[in-house]
């Protein structure tokens, strides 16, 4: 297969829309190995390597790709497991293209894109995971000191996997029946396979890692006995609790947040209803309120559950609006409509509790705010009604205050979240280290593995001068 053009990635092989709208399947089907060596000829190798540095985890991405076009992908799986632990999940869900990708000097050039890093990072991912599933990693150093990890999201995972490699004994404790934290309950399969996250974390365990699952620290475990355990204790708990609007309706029947409505599908298989225990309701009309990937994730669940028709509205407009455009674009693709400007002033139900409609009123952007997006305001006799028997509010996350309330002396911010150092995630607590949403409030997946790696190297260190 002969490379089509150097301005443009290679496309992604995709499942036909009109197919993929009726299953939970992956959308993106990923490069074969032809498409991941053309792809990798476009990079130039430049010797200052910019797209390094938009990498949170500081992967060598020139070394890796260099290894593609060399048809070397087992060297190239290993320079990527040198830096990420979870390659297969930053290759779908990070987004490359306002960092690695965002540096690229092939995309600085009029009319080119960018290397498409993300595409290529899954494909060697996957290569290995077909050809090489049970290969190990050598730990070279074996150490007496003992680290707790509280969280298995991607910050508690990268942290558990990194001190594993450094060769100290690493239990990680995991409130629910399933390990992988957001990466299980808040990302759909169509976007992110449970059975990449399960290989994944496989890859982690076999670090010596152990993962104690249905353990809350906090409740079934006093945080006192971790303390007391472990020469040190890392929180990657997340920001998982749902926050609401709080507009008049909102305990109708058919109200949900994201976070409810997403974990009964992702985590509870609610799609596969009643091989599965926990059901959903699958609406006919489902409106989701909010811009971001949640909202999105939402909207196309909500498509494949049956809905007829599912509208997104959004207080600003698409130019705003902070999902990812591949995923906006999909969303486009598989009939979600868009109501820009829009913003819900409360819910309407009917004799039995049930939503029946949306109250909404239009609004016009005016000065930028704090986030430097311009401020949405309503105007002025605009208020109008759109029918729904489902409403889903994808408007962002607090922190779980379920654990931190625990933490006697733990410092947190105005927010509610943890007070921890940017830098080495130290907490105002000797040995207590903290990264991820539950510092940070809701971020990337890429930027948790960031935050749990640096925490790693401070643990390291802490424990060493110790």
């Amino acid at each position: 297969m002969a490379l089509k053009s150097s301005e443009h990635k290679i496309p992604m092989p995709e499942q036909p829309v009109d197919v993929r709208i009726r299953n939970f399947d992956e959308v993106a089907l990923g490069y074969n190995a032809e498409q991941a060596v053309q792809e990798s000829l476009r990079c130039l190798q430049c010797p200052t390597h910019p797209c390094v540095s938009g990498c949170p985890v500081g992967i060598d991405i020139p070394g890796f790709i260099k290894k593609i076009r060399e048809r070397d992908f087992e060297a190239a799986a290993t320079i990527l497991k040198r830096y990420n632990s979870l390659p297969a999940i930053c290759g779908r869900v990070c987004p490359q293209e306002v960092q690695c990708e965002a540096k690229c000097v092939v995309g600085k050039v009029p009319g080119r894109e960018p290397v498409a890093i993300g595409r290529l990072e899954r494909f060697v991912a996957d290569w290995e995971a077909e050809n090489m599933p049970s290969k190990k990693v050598r730990i070279t150093r074996k150490r007496t000191k003992k680290v707790a990890i509280i969280g298995s999201g991607p910050a508690g995972l990268t942290a558990a996997a990194d001190l594993a490699k450094m060769g100290y004994s690493v239990t990680l404790f995991e409130t629910l029946h399933k390990p992988g934290g957001v990466l299980v309950y808040g990302i759909p399969e169509f976007r992110l396979p449970k059975s990449v996250v399960e290989r994944e974390v496989e890859q982690v365990e076999r670090l010596g890692v152990e993962i104690r699952l249905n353990s809350p620290v906090g409740k079934a475990i006093p945080v006192s006995e971790v303390l007391e355990k472990y020469d040190a204790v890392f929180i990657g708990v997340g920001a998982g609790t749902p926050r609401f609007m709080g507009i008049p309706g909102t305990n109708l029947n058919g109200v949900y947040s994201a976070n409810e409505f997403l974990t009964r599908i992702n985590l509870m298989k609610a799609y596969m209803f009643p091989k599965h225990d926990t059901p959903v309701k699958k609406g006919v009309r489902v409106v989701v309120i909010g811009g971001g990937n949640v909202a999105m994730d939402s909207a196309r669940s909500a498509l494949r559950l049956g809905a007829k028709l599912v509208t997104v509205l959004y207080r600003r407009t698409e130019h705003e609006m902070p999902a990812r455009r591949e995923e906006y674009h999909h969303a486009v693709e598989e009939g979600v409509v868009f109501r820009w400007l829009t913003q819900p002033l409360r819910y309407l139900g009917d004799d039995l509790g049930n939503i029946t409609t949306v109250e909404c009123i239009t609004m016009q952007l005016g000065e930028p705010d704090e986030s430097g997006r311009r401020r949405p305001i309503p105007i002025e006799d605009s208020v109008f009604r759109i029918e729904a028997d489902t409403v889903i509010e994808a408007i962002g996350t607090n922190a779980n205050r379920f654990l931190l309330s625990e933490f006697e002396g733990l410092e947190l911010n105005k927010y509610g979240y943890v007070a921890a150092d940017p830098e080495t995630g130290a907490t105002n607590i000797p040995g207590v280290y903290a990264g991820g949403d539950i510092v940070t409030g809701a971020a990337t997946v890429i930027e948790a593995m960031g935050a749990g790696k640096r925490a790693a190297l401070s643990i390291d260190r802490y424990l060493s001068e110790k």
